[in-house]
């Protein structure tokens, strides 16, 4: 059953379409062990599965699990870890101002109460945010003086990889308002790795984090902020140049992640929201696993 859930969040597929796969493909059948005469699982079954999955909170043990095998492999975290995290969109709500404000209070609306049905569809934990993209360079050959702000309703996913392998070994699902630079300090690090070096984007740049790292033996690799309305030294420029060529590497596990899976939250709460990042996390550090295995098989 747990397999089936590595095909279905690799491929994503919904539980209809996996139920169908799995009888009509002989490499879906072999990858779980399955004859042609064995039954297999309905929608239903691998609904329910998921879900006893989910409310006992095994997402994380699950990655802790598979995280350990990484290590006696010989896949040790070893030369500094770099922190980000990523927009997760979730089906948009419609809801009026007052329901917002019950929400941002974390009280569920009257009207709600007295509605499971409608309760049960609806985002209670996702928030709405401003996605900043810079600005693209039009026909003429200008730039527009002002970047673009997108509205955003969603999750967030919070990752800490490790420089050299690249793979997942800290991770946090929240909403997709909170700071990003808060989290930082809620056990994003990862303190088994040997180097202390972290990096990080200008999001996670301020005093309160650099004397949490300097307090947990951490060496500092976050990008400067700007200060207001004046122009960015050139050392500072030159610093941040060469950091981001390191913590780039970040960017490439969401691309990966979001082009492989299509990693969109369908499901509803913040705790089905972590079961399915999770399981995309997991997804990913097997893929990036046997992907050096093949390339070290090579060598």
């Amino acid at each position: 059953m747990y397999k089936i859930l590595v095909i279905q969040t690799l491929n994503n597929l919904s539980d209809e379409r996996t139920e169908y796969l799995i009888n009509d493909r002989l490499s879906f059948m072999r990858f779980l062990g399955l004859g042609l005469s064995d039954r297999v699982p309905d929608a239903k079954t691998v609904w329910l599965f998921r879900e006893r999955l989910t409310q006992a909170g095994a997402i994380e043990r699950l990655f802790d699990r598979f995280d350990a095998t990484l290590r006696n492999a010989g896949y040790l975290p070893m030369s500094g870890q770099i922190l980000d995290a990523t927009l997760v969109a979730a089906p948009k709500q419609r809801n009026t101002n007052a329901e917002k404000a019950d929400l941002w209070a974390g009280r569920i609306p009257e009207d709600w109460q007295d509605k499971p049905s409608r309760l049960s569809h609806k985002h209670r934990h996702a928030r709405w945010t401003l996605k900043f993209k810079k600005a693209k360079r039009q026909d003429d050959g200008t730039i527009p003086a002002t970047d673009l702000a997108i509205p955003f309703f969603g999750y967030k996913s919070h990752v800490s990889i490790d420089r050299k392998f690249r793979f997942i070994h800290k991770w946090k699902t929240t909403h997709a308002a909170v700071s990003d630079g808060a989290r930082l300090r809620e056990g994003l690090l990862d303190k088994t790795n040997t180097i202390s070096t972290v990096w990080a984007d200008t999001a996670y740049c301020s005093k309160a984090n650099e004397d949490f790292m300097e307090k947990q033996g951490f060496a500092s690799k976050v990008h400067r902020k700007n200060l207001h309305l004046k122009p960015m030294p050139r050392h500072s420029q030159r610093s941040n140049a060469g950091k981001s060529v390191i913590r780039s590497r970040v960017e490439h596990v969401f691309a990966d992640q979001k082009s492989q899976t299509g990693l969109f939250i369908r499901t509803v709460g913040i705790t089905q929201a972590t079961m399915r990042i999770g399981l995309v996390n997991i997804v990913y550090n097997i893929r990036r696993f046997l992907f050096l295995e093949r390339i070290s098989t090579k060598a």
